[in-house]
């Protein structure tokens, strides 16, 4: 339940649909004991099951039963002479029929405001979910499967909606009727409902203890969704290196694996919950049993209860089956609600490492240059960068070259803030990256990475990434800066061509020059390139790097670089090896020094 308290403050903005659901339940309670209750006077005209007696006075609350038993006869009997059993007969029912149709009115109008209410809270609950994962650092990613993120956001959620809406049925409607009804059978025989209210607790504690270890199930198949999502996920965006490796036997038995693990706790949690009806029904019955032996004693024995009264506690006493029924299965559904709002909670609740700090500045231009010092930085455990320093001047082109694994992509990581450093800092005219906040840190950068990232819409909205409101003619400048425009123009639309999922109408150098359209566009002073052209045939590069080279000029550049070419006329080279520079300078400098840089050079001559 500690994980629901954490849930209930997406409940307060919908207090008023709370507070009218409760209230239209209390009225269904009432009406639902009432159109019970009412059967009673039909009982006794049709088995004509009534006595001719004065016109009764109340004398105190020990004497009720024996005033209710005499007021019914009096009226009966009055009415009865005075209109004919028949009439009477039809205005019972009519009132039966009336008392149904206020009882069955409530209870939608109830629906109706908790429906509100569950909707609402999914909905504010998905926003929140969606917000924290974009928040989230990049390390929550690497420890976790997009998979799980989406089962998080869809079957967690949908499991949590449905217990909730139980519960709210469970603590206000089914616990009333109950209570409204074990108050009117007290009032008929308390000797009766002594042996309900003793019964009642019993019948609880062995429901409980049938579905004690739902939660821990229940666990068990969302993670087990959470892994299905991830195999589906990875099948779709590798299916064409399945195909050329002819491994979709190996994909299938991977996720048939998981799938039968997800059959076997799904068949486990379900079996259990199902449970929950038959054995709170059984139990029901047999308590039935035992009144109606004892009902019955005192009907023709002890003759202290007249056969209508008995026959309507009947009535009332089964009336209290169901919503019991409701209450056991809406326990264990609370169970399984329990597992996924843990789950979301935890999602909810995960630390945003990279975060602003109360008073951090808003940087909004880049007047000197960015100061990298002493930086020691590790993933795990290992540094991946060991006393890195490196100063990037306003309008200079910065490259860094290296063998894989060297540090560079985890400079364009500290630089983004994606994560923050451990040891030394990064300054920004002087402003360490961290006194900023992030908003206006990234603001002031644009990013082309190696894997172009376009989304499932038109080049329009993709190149307008970073400035929505960009005209027309502000993207076509961009798209030729870029070197995109000539083969943009040739789209079915234009710029308002769809360019499919992640891009794929496209070949990869076009959606590499859409990604620098985009960095243009958004025209930040610096710009981070991170081996944006090693993924490209020859001809491709060559577009893409006239386009960097575009790009670049006037703008601070930092630009991570595989392939050597790219980069020769950059202001300076930094060589890395592991974590560490080993030379800098320009590319004849380099060169001339007969060093690593030339090594590397003269490797890729070669390739």
């Amino acid at each position: 339940m500690s994980y629901y308290t954490k849930i209930y403050p997406f409940a307060k903005p919908y207090k008023k649909q709370i507070a009218l659901n409760i209230f239209f339940n209390i009225l269904y309670a009432l009406f639902s004991t009432m159109s019970l209750i009412a059967v009673i006077p039909v009982l006794k005209v049709i088995f004509d099951d009534k006595k001719d007696v004065a016109k009764p006075v109340y004398e105190d609350f020990a004497h009720l039963k024996t005033y209710l038993e005499n007021s019914l006869n009096y009226s009966l009997t009055t009415e009865i002479k005075e209109h004919g059993e028949f009439t009477v007969l039809m205005f019972i029912i009519g009132t039966i029929i009336t008392i149904f149709l206020l009882k069955n009115l409530c209870n939608y109008m109830a629906l109706y405001y908790i429906t509100h209410l569950r909707n609402g809270m999914v909905k504010d609950i998905r926003m929140a979910m969606y917000g924290k994962i974009t928040r989230l650092p990049s390390a929550y990613y690497s420890q976790t499967t997009k998979g799980d993120v989406i089962a998080k956001m869809t079957t967690d959620v949908n499991e949590l909606s449905t217990s909730f809406m139980n519960y709210m049925e469970m603590i206000v409607k089914e616990p009333l009727t109950i209570l409204f009804t074990l108050i009117s059978m007290a009032i008929f025989s308390y000797q009766l409902t002594l042996f309900v209210f003793v019964f009642l607790p019993v019948a609880g504690f062995i429901i409980s203890k049938v579905g004690k270890s739902l939660k821990k199930q229940s666990m068990r198949v969302q993670q087990e969704h959470g892994q299905v999502l991830a195999t589906l996920e990875e099948t779709v965006g590798g299916l064409k290196v399945i195909k050329s490796f002819t491994a979709e036997g190996l994909f299938r038995e991977k996720f048939g694996n998981i799938n039968q693990r997800l059959f076997r706790y799904s068949n486990t949690v379900s079996n259990r919950q199902n449970l929950a009806s038959p054995l709170s029904e059984l139990l029901g019955i047999i308590v039935i049993g035992v009144l109606l032996v004892y009902g019955g004693y005192l009907v023709f024995e002890d003759q202290t209860m007249e056969a209508g009264f008995f026959l309507g506690y009947i009535l009332l006493a089964y009336n209290i089956l169901t919503p019991a029924k409701d209450i056991s299965k809406a326990s264990y559904s609370l169970k399984r609600g329990s597992a996924s709002a843990e789950r979301i909670v935890d999602l909810l609740e995960t630390d945003i490492e990279i975060h602003d700090k109360p008073k951090a500045i808003e940087k909004t231009s880049f007047e000197g240059s960015i100061e990298i010092e002493n930086i020691n930085f590790r993933y795990e455990e290992e540094n991946v960068l060991k006393d890195f320093s490196l100063t990037v001047p306003k309008g200079q082109t910065v490259a860094l070259v290296g063998q894989s694994g060297s540090g560079k992509s985890t400079i364009a990581n500290l630089l983004t803030r994606f994560y923050d450093v451990q040891e030394g800092s990064i300054s920004i005219d002087g402003i360490d990256i961290r006194d900023c906040t992030v908003h206006s840190l990234r603001s002031l950068m644009g990013l082309v990475t190696q894997d172009s990232i376009l989304f499932n819409d038109t080049v329009r909205n993709n190149v307008s990434l970073g400035k929505p409101d960009a005209t027309d003619e502000e993207i076509l400048d961009a798209l030729k800066i870029a070197n995109a425009y000539e083969f943009v123009k040739d789209l079915p639309e234009g710029i308002n061509t769809n360019i499919g999922d992640s891009g794929n109408k496209l070949s990869g150098g076009q959606k590499q020059r859409l990604s620098i359209a985009r960095a243009v566009l958004k025209n930040p002073p610096i710009m981070i390139l991170d081996e944006a052209t090693s993924a490209l045939d020859t001809e491709s590069e060559r577009l893409v790097q006239q386009a960097l080279e575009n790009m670049m000029q006037n703008r601070t550049s930092i630009v991570i670089a595989h392939r050597l070419s790219t980069i020769q006329k950059a202001d300076k080279i930094v060589v890395m090896q592991k974590g560490k520079i080993v030379e800098q300078g320009t590319h004849d400098e380099l060169i001339n020094h007969n060093g690593t840089y030339k090594k590397l050079v003269m490797m890729q001559s070669f390739e």
